[in-house]
């Protein structure tokens, strides 16, 4: 099957291309016209299913890098959770990580922040709340979507330039203008790639921002409604496996 144009989704007509990602906006992408030079995978919901990655997607994920094509990991999770969970992430040429607050290079191990720690206020107050659960990363704060009153609360009390950011379940603050976006845009200018050159694949609402970035869109078959009606493509398969077929259709033009 060959690769569909730029919005092609279940039961809807396709649009013309909106970067001229596909050689010819008005048919059905010839993979071999397709020009990407680099990938880039959400995490949790899209590369990995509870957590785990299975080894199809690994192997996937190798032919891209074989095919001499970068690899960047975008994900809400702090680094070292991350590592502790995936310690493959030498995988990927740049991992993005606290929603687009920490950028990574596994090569020399190098780590940057694009903005200022979480505000001690805002820690304290929410301990002394009792709030449960809480985890504070370099730049991130994190909590279950169920706090959601509690946290927005405190932002307002407090008067801090924050912002909440949803994730189906949960719930991420972060300083304004930072998600996954921009944190994959400064990714890619480390690695020389531009961004109507990536392509990208998610399955939440944290993903639109940095897929709307990309060049090409694809969300797994497992992602929320919203999202699916934002992408380019809807893969047939879930979580890995739809990263499987995604790569399928970019390197061979077939999805299975």
């Amino acid at each position: 099957m060959s690769l569909p144009p730029p919005q092609a989704k279940i039961g809807l007509p396709p649009q013309r291309s909106k970067t001229g990602f596909v050689g010819d906006p008005g048919l059905d992408g010839d993979p071999g016209s397709l020009r990407w030079a680099a990938l880039a995978c959400d995490y949790d919901g899209t590369l990995a299913d509870a957590g785990r990655v299975r080894p199809a997607t690994l192997e996937a994920l190798g032919q891209v890098r074989y095919s001499r094509r970068k690899l960047l990991l975008v994900t809400g999770r702090e680094l070292e959770e991350l590592v502790e969970i995936f310690p493959l992430i030498s995988l990927f040429d740049r991992v993005v990580a606290e929603n687009g607050a920490v950028i990574y290079d596994p090569a020399s191990r190098r780590r940057r922040l694009l903005a200022q720690r979480p505000p001690r206020k805002l820690v304290g107050a929410l301990r002394a709340r009792k709030l449960e659960p809480l985890s504070v990363g370099r730049v991130i704060v994190a909590t279950s979507r169920a706090q959601q009153r509690v946290v927005s609360g405190v932002i307002g009390e407090l008067g801090l330039p924050l912002q909440v950011i949803l994730n189906k379940h949960s719930l991420m603050v972060l300083p304004r203008g930072v998600n996954k976006a921009t944190g994959l845009m400064g990714a890619l200018h480390e690695i020389g790639v531009a961004p109507e050159d990536t392509v990208g694949i998610g399955d939440a609402e944290n993903d639109e921002d940095f897929l709307a970035l990309c060049g090409y869109s694809a969300a797994v078959a497992n992602a929320l409604p919203r999202l699916k009606r934002k992408v380019d493509v809807v893969t047939s398969a879930g979580h890995g496996d739809g990263v499987v077929e995604l790569v399928k259709l970019l390197l061979n033009g077939k999805r299975t």
